[in-house]
């Protein structure tokens, strides 16, 4: 029987519950080696209309902006915890792959999508542009949380690619429902708006990471859980600031952490396991929503192209954009570029991109947000828990180098 949740005690009680509920989902997915946002979808599916939660929720636009809010918080999180000067070696080949690479990545999906799977142009192209993107909630979570050591270089780029690739995909994702509104409207006309975003976003993110560290220095009143607040505010300042200037938010608030993390101030540490605490929040109000919001026989339908474009990323489009995107770059042997791509997961960003097909009214936009989850779903489940066997597959953990570059195969 469905929950009446209009009464506020009883909302407060199921939402405490929930939120105790993902603890030991997160856990047990952990404990059989698979990435805790598994736990966390299946919950939120149990917990819905279908399952023996009988909650139903079908607002997008909601689940858009808490997808939303939820990443920018993840973003930051996840560049205050990295290491400036470990990770400055890779800030070329992580642009490029990035860009270029979700490049690459949209277009053999969109192609495939439209040759073998027959969807129309526009959506195709959506599909690629949706799933194209790794996941830096996801991939923050399985690097931190595993317990092999990687050469130092390999962890810093995928870091770094996932941190900084959702603006690309975001672009790209706004500029299908673009063509799927107006289809006389130019790509060549959507560079300019591109440069924009990346410009704005960026320098908004610089000038708040330098801010950051200054407020932090100063002495707060009234005790110094008041400090906790700055950062958060930071965050979402960067973001509203970038996006009302005609920036990307998630560049800019990536940008932010990883400034901010590169400085020295007195409560540093204590930050930074507060906002890693607030990350672990968001990445499960976020994926407990989008387990909510989907309706998992529909999904039934949707078994036989998710299988094939889970297949199609795993084993051709990511490894084809990791190649080419990384070719000039000698220090990366076919050992290394192997394991990087397989290690590009996928999270709640493409299913949160999704969302917005759905909120444009793009025909078709729910067959696609139902493959995307799916397609979440199996990359998680295969991909996630494999990583470590591939890189002692491989050969890429610390000490087992090949050649005289240290991640070369």
């Amino acid at each position: 029987m469905p929950l009446d949740l209009h009464r506020p005690e009883l909302s407060m009680f199921t939402l405490g519950l929930l939120l105790l509920a993902t603890v030991f989902a997160g856990e047990t997915s952990s404990r059989f080696g698979f990435p805790a946002l598994i736990g966390f979808l299946l919950l939120g599916m149990l917990a819905g209309v279908e399952g023996p939660g009988g909650i139903a929720f079908e607002d997008y636009l909601l689940t858009q902006g808490i997808g939303t809010v939820c990443l920018a918080l993840i973003l930051f999180s996840g560049g205050l915890d990295t290491e400036w000067k470990a990770v400055r070696p890779m800030v070329t080949p992580a642009l490029v792959l990035a860009t270029v690479g979700v490049l690459i990545t949209t277009g053999v999906t969109a192609l495939a999508a439209w040759v073998f799977f027959e969807f129309p142009p526009v959506q195709a192209f959506l599909l690629g542009a949706v799933v194209a993107s790794t996941d830096a909630a996801a991939v923050f979570a399985v690097l931190r949380a595993t317990d092999f050591d990687l050469d130092a270089e390999l962890p810093a780029l995928l870091e770094l690619e996932s941190g900084s690739n959702d603006p690309m995909a975001i672009f790209l994702v706004g500029a299908g429902i673009l063509f799927a509104a107006d289809p006389s409207t130019s790509a060549f006309a959507l560079v300019p708006t591109f440069v924009q975003q990346m410009l704005v976003g960026g320098a908004t993110g610089l000038v708040a990471g330098w801010l950051l560290p200054i407020l932090l220095r100063r002495p707060v009143r009234g005790g110094s859980g008041l400090a906790f607040v700055v950062p958060i505010a930071g965050a979402m300042l960067g973001f509203g600031v970038a996006s009302l200037l005609g920036g990307n938010g998630f560049l800019a608030v990536y940008l932010a952490g990883l400034v901010t993390g590169s400085r020295a101030f007195a409560a540093r540490a204590s930050v930074r396991i507060f906002q890693g605490g607030l990350a672990w929040l968001a990445q499960v109000a976020m994926f407990l929503t989008l387990g909510l919001l989907v309706t998992p026989s529909n999904l039934f339908d949707v078994v036989g192209r998710g299988v094939e474009l889970t297949l199609l990323l795993m084993f051709v489009a990511r490894p084809l954009a990791v190649f080419v995107c990384l070719a000039p770059f000698r220090r990366f042997g076919w050992r290394s570029k192997l394991f990087i791509s397989w290690a590009g997961l996928r999270g709640a960003v493409p299913i949160v991109l999704a969302t917005f097909i759905v909120g444009a009214g793009v025909p078709g936009a729910f067959r696609i947000f139902n493959i995307v989850f799916f397609v979440v779903l199996l990359s998680s489940a295969v991909q996630g828990p494999t990583i470590s066997l591939m890189a002692s597959w491989l050969k890429v953990r610390d000490g087992e180098r090949n050649g005289r570059h240290g991640v070369s195969g």
